[in-house]
């Protein structure tokens, strides 16, 4: 079945309001004919209602890049499922490798997240991805599966059909490094199988899968050419409001 393709910006911890409004200023009219792609973007919390406010009259979707599971309480720092849902969120980035390997979160945590997510009617995009020296031992194939087996614990079929999740290889993420083709195309590949494996191949056709590492516009076409591949999450690239219009139209 066809899927609707995803490329999504990651802004990390960068921007201040009125530069996160400019941006929605700058990209909207450059995207505002685009047809049959869907853009999300995710930035820190402090300018998710900037750009919420930002895409006003647009098709753009809105992201969180984090938060807690629990729904409320003594949890200083933190942001729960039910408060970006009152932002206007309707998608947050979970697993992230600068959250798994900077914040030391774990397979379990991540877990947890997932279902909190689902519960509240958050669309999780769900990251997983090898580190450089797990890549160098052939490990690759064994870490996705790891980290999807626990991750999607108790996630139902139905929820699961609505998840987004990334490839990314950690050692491609802000390096300049990026996978080939082949690369991202066979952990794709692997991502699905494992899908199709545990909850069949209807759902299995429908997840979006993305692949995240050093993406820009001179490399995004010979992603978006490969059968699997779903589209982006880019993160540098994402930054400028040109660069991340380039990207949707890959």
């Amino acid at each position: 079945m066809s899927r609707r393709p995803l490329i999504a910006a990651n802004w990390k911890m960068h921007k201040t309001t009125q530069e996160a409004k400019a941006f929605m200023a700058e990209l909207l009219p450059k995207i505002a004919d685009l047809k049959d792609v869907d853009v999300l973007v995710c930035p820190p919390f402090t300018l998710i209602n900037a750009v919420d406010q930002g895409r006003e009259g647009s098709q753009v979707l809105l992201g969180a890049q984090n938060m807690y599971f629990e729904e409320k309480g003594a949890f200083t720092g933190e942001v729960s499922p039910a408060m970006l849902k009152d932002l206007n969120c309707e998608f947050v980035i979970l697993g992230h490798s600068e959250r798994r390997w900077v914040f030391g979160e774990s397979d379990e945590l991540i877990n947890k997240k997932v279902l909190a997510a689902f519960a509240k009617g958050l669309i999780p995009v769900l990251c997983v991805g090898e580190k450089l020296e797990e890549r160098e031992k052939n490990l690759t194939d064994q870490v996705i599966l790891n980290q999807l087996e626990k991750n999607l614990k108790g996630v139902s079929e139905q929820h699961l059909r609505g998840i987004v999740i990334a490839y990314e290889p950690v050692w491609a993420i802000g390096t300049g490094k990026n996978a080939t083709t082949k690369d991202a195309k066979d952990a794709i590949a692997l991502i699905r199988e494992f899908i199709h494996s545990r909850y069949g191949s209807e759902t299995a056709a429908k997840v979006r899968i993305l692949y995240g590492g050093s993406v820009k516009p001179e490399n995004i076409s010979t992603y978006m050419e490969q059968d699997g591949i779903d589209g982006a999450l880019v993160g540098g690239a994402s930054l400028e409001a040109d660069s991340f219009a380039k990207l949707t139209r890959f």
